[in-house]
């Protein structure tokens, strides 16, 4: 690797730790006190739908006693519950809860704190830039913690 895109793998990893703490902060500033980042994770799959707690896992990249642990707390905190499988009767599903939804929203308005950051710090046309290239790059990847 040449020093330049060492350079701009390191930068990008800071943006992105810049943004799960601006997230973070944000939720916390919102009420949200017993939130931890991975949790923002579980929730940006579970938005797209009721999953498995293994299907859950499987994205998260835990093993299934990591992802049962995840769940039992998002359920103790109210965000998460189960609900049976309609079609599976031994299976269980994961759904957000109404809180669930809210800290969704909350960590949205988070992020789009910490990016408006980012915009004011560059001209208009770079952060335009910028948001087209990240979006060509990263668009259609996971949404996932990298452990």
């Amino acid at each position: 690797m040449i020093d330049s895109d060492w350079a701009t793998a390191t930068a990008l990893l800071r943006c992105s730790a810049q943004l799960v703490d601006g997230i973070q902060a944000g939720l916390v500033a919102r009420g949200f006190t017993d939130v931890r980042p991975a949790y923002g994770f579980a929730f940006a799959f579970l938005s797209g739908g009721a999953a498995s707690a293994s299907a859950l896992g499987e994205h998260l990249a835990v093993s299934k006693q990591a992802a049962g642990q995840l769940v039992d707390q998002l359920v103790a905190r109210g965000y998460v519950e189960r609900q049976p499988d309609p079609r599976d009767g031994r299976a269980w599903l994961l759904v957000l809860t109404d809180r669930g939804w809210a800290c969704t929203r909350a960590a949205e308005q988070a992020a789009g704190d910490v990016v408006a950051g980012w915009r004011a710090v560059l001209p208009s046309p770079e952060f335009a830039a910028l948001s087209a290239a990240a979006t060509r790059i990263g668009g259609s990847g996971r949404l996932r913690p990298s452990w």
